[in-house]
């Protein structure tokens, strides 16, 4: 199948706020012989341009200095990317709601919502979430401090099992998370269901000792592309709540309860309420005139999109010198990219890899290009691996089938999956097949299950040695008969044994050379009476043209092999392989003045 550079996934995934001395932490020194492809931040502030189209873009939010031009003197295969060059800093605002509320508001103000892809209009602040017991006892009280202050002893009850000076026991909850971190070998034997319930797994003890360190603390996983951060105001009243609600909570002052964050469109970063839409406006008031202490508030937030954040044509743009032209698309063999890289791209080609290798993780997990045409006899291509595992044996799921290849030294191409399957749709059970360059089997194969038999050949032996392992992978090697022979030699063997009656249908799929082997068909009955009864088989042919008129220069090269001017030929163009080169397929019956030419006409 081929994967265009261009599509964007619709899913999202959440947000996450992370202390600002995470977001930017000392690059590691690497050794001097690496070049690096590295783009620095200056410290100009956001400048809004209003050329440049709606959303997140590498030429917007935090900018720094364009990027350094790749020449071709340094050593491309030591070359690196630097990720945190495609790190952009955006400042927009937020509306702080309630959490119960987001999902209600979100659908009143979607229009004025930040809308950018893959990141969700709704954010979370981590540790801004508490069960709605606890957050009844931090609601608004308006009896005074001194019920105020119950509160406060209330929660540090709930929350620690006693408050100061109280002599209350812990509560069970808590004495179970305690017995938890104190486990020994006897608690196994008296709580054996209560220590694999609570005992954490070892990635989240380490994480939570710390023991990935600071970088890892920053981004824990790869699909943390983007990072959300509320900047609070410096001269905010109020109790600090970060002892009570612990670290999680940032220190934040003001806290009402469990809330989310809206972020706002992307032209209402450094704008008050009063300059919002009414919209907007109509909510906040809508707010305050039902409480003395509103619930909704609009802060300032900076939202950060990392190198994982950016798609392959953004990065490669950004990457490749001014004017040339972005690879578009790419062909997908199992775990492996395979490339045709134009001769302007070959001097960064490496660089081209990495980022497809990076933006495809963990399908893919090598990137190929094809180096030379394909002029052997056995139709193998000539890679070079740019990027990734160096191992080019994989495995391709087609049509519910598996196939084990080895680009190495077989074929494969899977961008005539839809048309293997079109002309497979044409078989019957009744039919018997004839694959006269078969490759792995990707239609003979697929045709086992429909047909009643299937005859398949050819000339390379490794390919004969995967087409048997994949007869066997997908148990259909008794409906599948394998040959390693030339492909002349294999039709007249064919047609001259017993099988030759059961033959309904012959394919042909060696779109360079196939249509000279026609000439194979020619006099194939001839030792066989006239009067028999035979069913002349349906032969697929596919060949290249680069003629005006395709089709017709594919009909005359048939006609020329078989040496016969009538032949009803139903032509069809299958893809254009290059400018001006078409795929064809030509389907027709095998005449039968061809199959029983007399000795004198071959």
């Amino acid at each position: 199948m081929v994967a265009n550079l261009f599509l964007i996934r619709p899913h999202s995934l959440p947000l996450f706020t992370l202390p600002s001395k995470f977001l930017f932490p000392n690059p590691p020194s690497l050794p001097k012989r690496f070049p690096i492809l590295s783009l620095s931040f200056s410290t100009h502030p956001q400048i809004p341009d209003p050329d440049l189209s709606y959303g997140p873009s590498l030429h917007k939010g935090t900018k720094p200095p364009l990027p350094i031009p790749l020449s071709t003197d340094q050593p491309i295969e030591e070359a690196l990317i630097d990720e945190e060059s495609f790190t952009r800093v955006f400042n927009i605002a937020a509306l702080r709601v309630p959490a119960k509320d987001c999902f209600a508001l979100e659908s009143r103000l979607r229009g004025h919502l930040l809308n950018w892809p893959r990141v969700r209009n709704i954010g979370r602040v981590p540790g801004d979430e508490v069960e709605d017991e606890i957050a009844e006892l931090l609601a608004n009280n308006q009896n005074g401090e001194e019920e105020d202050q119950n509160g406060v002893v209330s929660l540090n009850r709930r929350v620690y099992g006693k408050s100061e000076g109280d002599g209350e026991p812990l509560s069970p909850v808590l004495y179970r998370e305690k017995l938890a971190k104190t486990f020994d070998s006897r608690g196994y034997v008296n709580f054996r269901n209560l220590a694999k319930m609570s005992r954490p797994n070892q990635k989240k003890r380490r994480a939570a000792e710390g023991g990935d360190g600071g970088e890892g603390r920053r981004r824990n996983r790869k699909s943390e592309f983007s990072v959300l951060e509320v900047v609070e105001d410096e001269d905010e009243e109020g109790e600090d709540l970060k002892g009570l609600l612990g670290d999680a909570f940032q220190g934040r002052k003001k806290w009402r309860g469990s809330t989310r964050l809206l972020l706002l469109d992307e032209r209402y970063g450094d704008k008050g309420v009063e300059e919002l839409p009414r919209a907007i406006q109509a909510v906040v008031k809508e707010d305050t005139g039902k409480s003395m202490r509103p619930t909704i508030e609009l802060v300032r937030c900076k939202l950060t999109l990392f190198y994982d954040y950016w798609q392959m044509n953004e990065i490669l743009e950004a990457l490749l010198p001014e004017g040339m032209i972005v690879p578009s698309a790419f062909e997908t063999v199992g775990h492996i990219a395979h490339l045709n890289l134009r001769d302007e791209h070959l001097p960064y080609r490496k660089f081209i890899a990495k980022v497809i290798l990076d933006k495809n993780k963990p399908k893919i997990q090598t990137v190929v290009n094809k180096i030379d045409v394909i002029q052997n006899d056995y139709r193998t291509m000539q890679l070079e691996v740019l990027a990734g595992n160096h191992s080019l044996v994989t495995k391709v799921v087609e049509n519910g089938l598996r196939f084990q290849v080895d680009l190495a030294t077989v074929y494969w191409n899977s961008r005539l999956a839809t048309e293997r399957q079109r002309l497979l749709n044409s078989f019957t059970r009744n039919d018997v097949v004839s694959d006269v360059f078969s490759g792995v089997g990707p239609i003979a194969i697929s045709a086992a299950k429909i047909v009643k038999r299937v005859y398949a050949n050819d000339l390379n032996p490794h390919a004969v040695e995967y087409l048997q392992r994949n007869c066997g992978l997908n148990k259909l090697d008794k409906k599948v008969k394998v040959f390693n022979m030339d492909g002349r030699r294999f039709i007249r063997a064919m047609f001259a044994s017993d099988k030759a009656k059961s033959i309904t249908q012959v394919v042909m799929n060696l779109p360079k050379d196939a249509a000279e082997y026609l000439d194979a068909f020619r006099g194939i009955l001839r030792d066989r009476s006239k009067d028999e009864e035979f069913n002349l088989p349906m032969i697929h042919v596919y060949g290249f043209s680069k003629a005006e008129d395709p089709d017709f220069d594919f009909h005359q090269r048939i006609r020329i092999a078989l040496a016969e001017v009538a032949v009803d030929v139903e032509m069809r163009r299958v893809r254009l392989v290059a400018p001006g080169k078409w795929m064809l397929c030509a389907s027709f019956i095998l005449p039968k003045n061809v199959a029983f030419a007399n000795p004198v006409d071959i």
